[in-house]
């Protein structure tokens, strides 16, 4: 059974635009975050990141993770224990 999904990216209408409103704002980072994890475009863009890059990409996630999630939330949407 799949644990990660995707499904915004692939029903979502609307346009990506950031800074008309709250919630295209939302929408719109949806949208670019499941196109950014694209399994073939991470595959491509991994690969030619800097250790530097990688330790800041990571270090800028988690600590978004950490700041927003509680730790019962953190286990099951991002662990999906």
């Amino acid at each position: 059974m799949r644990r990660h999904r995707h499904e915004f990216v692939e029903t979502y209408d609307g346009m990506m635009a950031f800074g008309y409103s709250r919630e295209e704002d939302e929408h719109s980072l949806i949208v670019f975050l499941q196109k950014f994890s694209d399994d073939d475009l991470m595959k491509l863009l991994t690969s030619r990141l800097s250790d530097a890059e990688i330790e800041e990409l990571v270090n800028r996630l988690t600590g978004l993770l950490k700041t927003h999630l509680k730790e019962a939330e953190y286990h099951r949407y991002f662990l999906k224990d």
